[in-house]
């Protein structure tokens, strides 16, 4: 679609506050294309056509119910992120060239890759607590799943071992090492869905993408505003949202480093986090007990899932050399190695902060 079809045409199928006079493209995703735009009544917007990949109709009907709800509990919705609706009062506008979406654009934010401070990692922390004590009465089996059984972890194993037995790429005699390791923690891995079955751990609204470049920060203060990209949100376990978050953010060393020596658990990165997100939520004992745990299983399920799609021929993850998801998945588990080095420190570190509570 041409830009001026972009200003004159699709613009105005949405309720925006004045005229477009500009329109730029933004971001770095891979997924959607994102424009900012600007009115003149120096109004700004984000709008986004949708990747085809989505289910749209689950997708929006989760992103309108949940943005709005969260915008009726924020103390300032003016900095959050808030879904703006079509003339006709719908989620997003769908014609022969796709389907579009805007929000609103938060003022004064930015926006960072990685966390380069454990400050940074722990705003990213009050961002995410925040966004799960918004929703905390937020009826969570209302929300469409876009990716089933996405941590599921027994599933994961399931279809993991189907395709070392299918070995369709002739690659198994080349990673039976890492094969063994998947395997001797596979009784571990699937503790989490089985406490979730049995209702041990409460079901609530989760992120599923638990990245700092998934914050706005304020630019001044660069303190936590609001999470943002909620093209996963489904329902889940907090703890899904804080392990991927440390295995992302408290990790000392790139997804597909080589030396295997650089990747350990960074302690101090985890406590920041830890203390910005029990801090920002109300969380009960039984997923306290378990955050660490939850680092753990999800940096687990996320090595077996890089070496699930090495055997089948690197389908899923993108890559941009041979074995790049074989790289990924030994930085995986050489991290799960240093958390069980680690665990007794880092289940003390979430033990010592949730009966010390510091005011965020």
């Amino acid at each position: 679609m041409e830009k001026n079809n972009i200003n004159n045409s699709l613009a105005k199928k949405f309720l925006l506050d004045g005229e477009v006079v500009s329109l730029e493209k933004t971001g770095n995703g891979h997924i959607n294309n994102t424009y900012l735009v600007t009115t003149n009544k120096n109004k700004r917007y984000i709008l986004q056509r949708i990747s085809d990949a989505f289910d749209i109709k689950g997708l929006m009907k989760n992103i309108d119910a949940v943005t709005s709800f969260m915008a009726l509990k924020a103390e300032n919705p003016e900095r959050q992120m808030r879904l703006i609706h079509t003339i006709d009062d719908k989620s997003y506008y769908a014609d022969e060239t796709g389907n579009y979406r805007v929000f609103t654009f938060v003022e004064d934010s930015i926006c960072l890759d990685a966390p380069t401070t454990t400050g940074d990692f722990f705003e990213s922390a009050v961002a995410f607590g925040r966004f799960q004590k918004l929703l905390e009465d937020f009826p969570a089996e209302t929300l469409f799943e876009p990716i089933k059984n996405f941590h599921n972890t027994p599933d994961r194993y399931r279809i993991f071992k189907e395709t070392v037995a299918l070995d369709k790429m002739d690659r198994v005699k080349e990673v039976t090492a890492e094969i063994d390791f998947a395997l001797k923690r596979e009784e571990e891995a699937g503790i989490l869905q089985k406490m979730r079955e049995n209702g041990e751990i409460p079901v609530r609204v989760t992120h599923n993408d638990t990245k700092l470049n998934n914050v706005l920060l304020d630019k001044y203060s660069r303190r936590a505003l609001c999470a943002i990209d909620l093209d996963t949100v489904m329902p889940g376990l907090s703890l899904y949202d804080f392990g991927d978050a440390i295995r992302f953010g408290a990790a000392t060393a790139p997804e597909d480093e080589k030396d295997l020596s650089k990747m350990t658990v960074d302690l101090d990165m985890f406590r920041a986090f830890t203390i910005g997100y029990i801090n920002s939520c109300e969380l009960e004992e039984s997923e306290i007990e378990n955050l660490a745990l939850g680092a753990k299983i999800m940096t687990l399920e996320c090595g077996v899932r890089f070496l699930t799609d090495y055997l089948d021929g690197d389908n899923y993850f993108s890559t941009s050399y041979e074995g790049q998801n074989l790289d990924r998945c030994r930085t995986q588990f050489k991290l799960v190695a240093e958390m069980e080095k680690h665990f007794d420190e880092m289940r003390e570190i979430v033990r010592y902060e949730y009966k010390n509570p510091k005011t965020i």
